[in-house]
């Protein structure tokens, strides 16, 4: 087991992407504060991960929440002292169902947790990472691939990872006088639960179903290690690892 020099925050870390990439951090040697609403999904994900002692902090955390979110960053601080990676993982969707029809609370919703939620951990990262010595750190977003082409009906979602990719870029110039460095990761179908459905067939834009290739969410876990593992004066700022046959580049 690598030495634990480095500290992570993971939001959304008790299941899925999050969980995956929680496992790749503690394998690199991080030691991971893991953010998410249920104190229960990140206790199972910790016994699944088989986290050694005092690797891990869980601390429950509503990402919409500002001093829910304070609160989080805080304890890290308190913790470990300091903060070297923030993951911006936690994220919803929407129902599928025609633009005109979503109700506003759906809206508010997603545009709470994919982008204010990011935002506001990304906000308090920066408080810790330029005060901090050696000053600098790290914030991966996690994008998708809506943040460049969407899904029938899927605004609110994809309005969201537009803006994200937004953020991330903003992040990325205004952290570079702090050596702040911000990358995103997009990516197209991992096998979660949120993606279930899609084995069995999803909406394509031409109005037919069809199923999708997912893939195993630790390859999004691997990219964002390697990502993580940069020196800070060398970033990646956008990546997508995708399903090689899904229909994303192309006509599908």
């Amino acid at each position: 087991m690598a030495e634990r020099s480095k500290v992570a925050i993971v939001t959304g870390a008790g299941t899925g992407v999050g969980k995956a990439i929680t496992a790749g951090l503690l394998k690199a040697g991080y030691s991971v504060v893991m953010a998410g609403r249920r104190r229960d999904a990140l206790e199972a994900a910790e016994r699944d991960i088989a986290a050694e002692p005092g690797s891990t902090l869980l601390v429950p955390t509503d990402v919409t929440d500002p001093a829910s979110v304070a609160a989080l960053f805080a304890a890290t601080k308190r913790s470990f002292g300091r903060l070297d990676l923030l993951v911006n993982n936690a994220g919803t969707g929407s129902p599928a169902v025609p633009l005109e029809d979503i109700p506003f609370e759906q809206w508010r919703k997603v545009v709470d947790t994919n982008l204010t939620g990011t935002f506001l951990c990304t906000q308090e990262a920066f408080r810790i990472m330029k005060d901090q010595d050696p000053q600098g750190g790290r914030i991966i977003n996690n994008g998708s691939v809506s943040a460049y082409a969407p899904r029938p009906l899927s605004a609110p979602y994809t309005a969201t990872k537009h803006a994200v990719l937004g953020l991330t870029k903003s992040t990325a110039l205004d952290g570079r006088a702090y050596d702040i460095a911000c990358g995103q990761i997009d990516i197209g179908n991992a096998a979660t639960d949120m993606t279930t459905r899609m084995t069995e067939g999803v909406l394509q834009p031409n109005g037919t179903l069809a199923p999708e290739p997912r893939i195993d969410p630790m390859h999004v876990a691997d990219a964002v290690v390697y990502m993580a593992g940069l020196p800070l004066d060398a970033n990646v700022l956008t990546m997508t690892v995708m399903a090689t046959k899904m229909p994303f580049v192309g006509r599908g």
